[in-house]
């Protein structure tokens, strides 16, 4: 799968490895032209040696008294001598030449104006109605060491173009798309329950379109989760009292004299009523935990909070044992809404009385750093259908009375809060059971 690239890094390496192209192209052609040049400048000063040395050989040769062997002309000192010559006849006999010649390296052809081999550029010259002939020769190395140089000191400051361009377009790059920038962190920092329209002031045209659209599908999004919450709530509301009165009626039919018939179908119909009322409350409670309202302007003591609660449930006619272990003189602030914690710590513990195996107890934990932990005895659940709890209306053990809506709720709050919860079957040290986890510590300010 291809990874998701980033314009800042695509755009900033594309500029920088545009420019550098542009450069090279730029050095190239120029290290040409002034090749160009260099081989006329050489030329030029190939056949101006020949014009000048010409003469002066001539008069030389032509007052020897007696013809002798090829003469070198002497050197005041030690040098360097790019440009040898020699001076020949019309037969190749070499009369004159410079004192460091190589008569190998010529042409053994007389010619005239500029030829070359492999090593040396030449140039050729007559006089004395062509009886008298000087080739100069320059090594080719020379030209090619100048052409290196120039481009060398072309290319040098390529090195540090190369950073030089590569920070400066990263930070032209990154401050024009500091707003698009600061529109994505705007996003990445929301919750999920966050459907409020994103700003999208100092956005470039090209993001400007998809911004407004992505806003009118959050109003969209949100006025159609309002509905749905708003049906739940209130149908769920509007259920509690002929639910309420109806178990009334039921319960006084009970009190009258009747047959064991009788009342074992009204005993049927108060179970029926009571789980309705309870899957009710659920609802009221999930229409809630998708809502807002689970933040509070002010901190509370989730410790506090959690000590009440487990009190409350032990005096409960179905009360089951449970196991406290919480920090002593220790506190957690947090904004977290009392009744949206309540909810939440509810619903778990709920679930794990209903599901955990009888008569073991069930063990809570909240740590200093924020980490609420239930624990209950009970079979192994596999890891596919543990991922699956989170959802509405399942239900590991279909055979347990209950709405399947506990863990949805559960989940709901956590998200809606900023908080994280995993499952962890089997329990930790233990062979079997299951662990619900809570990390409240990004709450933390």
């Amino acid at each position: 799968m291809k990874l998701p690239q980033s314009l800042q890094a695509t755009l900033g390496i594309g500029l920088t490895l545009g420019v550098i192209l542009f450069w090279i192209a730029a050095l190239l052609s120029a290290v040409l032209i002034a090749q160009n040049k260099l081989n006329e400048l050489f030329d030029s000063a190939l056949a101006e040696t020949a014009q000048r040395i010409m003469p002066l050989a001539v008069v030389e040769i032509l007052n020897r008294e007696v013809p002798g062997p090829p003469q070198s002309i002497a050197a005041f000192k030690a040098h360097d001598e790019p440009l040898t010559y020699l001076v020949r006849d019309k037969a190749g006999t070499v009369l004159l030449q410079s004192h460091n010649a190589d008569p190998s390296v010529f042409d053994t052809q007389l010619l005239e104006g500029f030829s070359s081999s492999s090593t040396h550029r030449f140039y050729g010259a007559s006089a004395v109605q062509d009886t008298l002939y000087i080739t100069v020769a320059e090594p080719l190395t020379q030209r090619q060491a100048a052409t290196l140089e120039i481009a060398v000191s072309l290319l040098w400051p390529l090195a540090l173009l190369i950073p030089l361009c590569f920070i400066g377009t990263w930070t032209f790059v990154r401050r024009s798309l500091r707003q698009t920038l600061a529109y994505r962190d705007e996003i990445e920092s929301r919750g999920s329950g966050d459907l409020s329209p994103v700003s999208v002031h100092g956005l470039p045209t090209e993001i400007l379109s998809i911004a407004e659209s992505v806003n009118n599908l959050l109003d969209r999004l949100r006025r159609a989760l309002e509905s749905e919450r708003s049906f739940t709530a209130n149908s769920a509301h509007e259920l509690r009292t002929p639910i309420a009165t109806a178990l009334a009626q039921i319960q006084r039919l009970q009190q009258e004299p009747s047959t064991e018939a009788v009342k074992d179908k009204l005993s049927k119909i108060e179970s029926s009523l009571r789980s309705l009322s309870c899957l009710s409350e659920k609802l009221m409670q999930l229409a809630k935990a998708e809502g807002a309202g689970l933040l509070s302007t002010e901190q509370h003591d989730l410790i506090d909070l959690l000590k009440l609660i487990i009190e409350d449930i032990r005096r409960s006619p179905t009360a089951t044992v449970i196991n406290v272990s919480l920090p002593e003189n220790d506190k957690f602030m947090s904004f977290v809404d009392p009744d949206a914690f309540a909810i939440l710590v509810r619903n778990l513990l709920d679930n794990a009385i209903k599901h955990g195996a009888k008569n073991q107890p069930i063990a809570i934990s909240f740590s200093p750093q924020g980490v609420l932990s239930i624990i209950n005895a009970g079979s192994i659940i596999p890891a596919d259908k543990l991922s699956q709890l989170r959802q509405r209306f399942v239900r590991y053990n279909p055979l347990v009375q209950g709405s399947g809506l506990g863990l949805a709720i559960a989940d709901a709050i956590v998200t809606g809060i900023g908080a994280t919860m995993s499952f962890n079957s089997p329990a930790p040290k233990q062979d079997d059971g299951v662990e619900v986890y809570v990390d409240f510590s990004a709450l933390i300010n």
